[in-house]
């Protein structure tokens, strides 16, 4: 069975149970907050519990590192959709150790790329057309280099009011203890 059968099949089961009913909630987050965090699977159930976040609560935003690579990208588009029109108030910026963007080599990802069956003019293509792929698929040093500059990006948007609490942390994935990076109390005016 396909994994795609294997869902459908599962989520009939699901509906026709009535097994949502425990997750209904409305779209505005409970507890006013929106977090960026990365797409690691080993966060999926780790970082609600470990912060105490249940179905309703808060607006979760996920992608690699949680990075925000332009401040006019989906990611702040995102986030700008959750302070306006979603009521949250506070934005969390949670990174992890041993984080799979921590050292990316953009040549390692080109190569596997290629093996994929992405050819060379596309490569070459893209890179006439003014799009670094080098830095695009360059990770960070350390998850604290990314936070710190997730958040300052966050921070200083011009979109966004300077009193929005911007919150940086990082998360332990084996135990999900949370280290403070940047408290967005300090900073809010």
């Amino acid at each position: 069975m396909s994994l795609i059968s294997e869902i459908l099949n599962y989520n009939e089961q699901f509906v026709a149970k009535e097994e949502y009913k425990e997750f209904l909630t409305t779209k505005f987050p409970d507890k006013k907050m929106v977090v960026l965090t990365c797409m690691d699977a080993r966060l999926v159930e780790l970082l609600p519990k470990a912060m105490n976040l249940h179905n309703g609560d808060a607006k979760i935003i996920k992608n690699a590192g949680a990075i925000v690579s332009h401040p006019f990208g989906s990611i702040m588009r995102s986030i700008i959709v959750a302070v306006y029109e979603l009521d949250a108030d506070e934005v969390f910026v949670i990174g992890h150790y041993d984080c799979g963007m921590t050292g990316l080599n953009s040549d390692k990802v080109i190569a596997s790329a290629k093996k994929r069956g992405i050819s060379d003019d596309v490569i070459t293509t893209l890179g006439h057309s003014g799009i670094d792929l080098s830095s695009w698929l360059t990770g960070f040093d350390h998850a604290r280099e990314g936070i710190e500059k997730s958040v300052n990006i966050i921070r200083n948007h011009p979109l966004l009011p300077k009193n929005l609490p911007v919150h940086g942390l990082i998360i332990d994935p084996q135990t999900g203890r949370l280290d403070l990076i940047e408290d967005g109390y300090k900073d809010a005016e």
